[in-house]
């Protein structure tokens, strides 16, 4: 597994593990790989610094298998403790930042272009890997 900084159009920076530089090279032109704030496919990798090991405790790298153990665990808690909202996330976000409903979380759709519009607002807002909660 390889860790790269990626950048998207949009100039945000995140990180994303592959099994080596030609699966991200695969994913990369299949349109596979998106900004996880903007949703924008445009991705390129970034400069990075070397991450050279040391001699003492290394922290073990996570596995697929704990990575997707961990997104479906995410998907439950938001599901539990948020109110799903559909394609009037933008809308119902908005009511929030603004105070016309009190606050409480939500989840939802939203285009990329949505997605900006509310961070140009000032309304915090991210995108989350939606994944099944089964393999079937």
């Amino acid at each position: 597994m390889i860790l790269f900084t990626l950048r998207c159009a949009g100039g945000h920076e995140f990180e994303g593990w592959f099994r080596d530089g030609e699966a991200f090279d695969a994913q990369q032109t299949a349109g596979e790989i998106a900004c996880p704030q903007c949703g924008d496919a445009g991705i390129e990798k970034a400069l990075m610094t070397p991450n050279i090991g040391r001699s003492h405790k290394k922290t073990p790298a996570i596995t697929p298998t704990q990575m997707r153990a961990a997104l479906v665990e995410l998907r439950r808690q938001v599901e539990t403790n948020c109110d799903y909202v559909g394609e009037r996330f933008a809308e119902e976000a908005r009511k929030i930042h603004y105070g016309e409903v009190d606050p409480h979380g939500i989840y939802g759709e939203a285009s990329a272009q949505e997605s900006e519009a509310l961070k140009d607002e000032g309304i915090e807002c991210g995108r989350i890997p939606w994944i099944p909660t089964s393999d079937a």
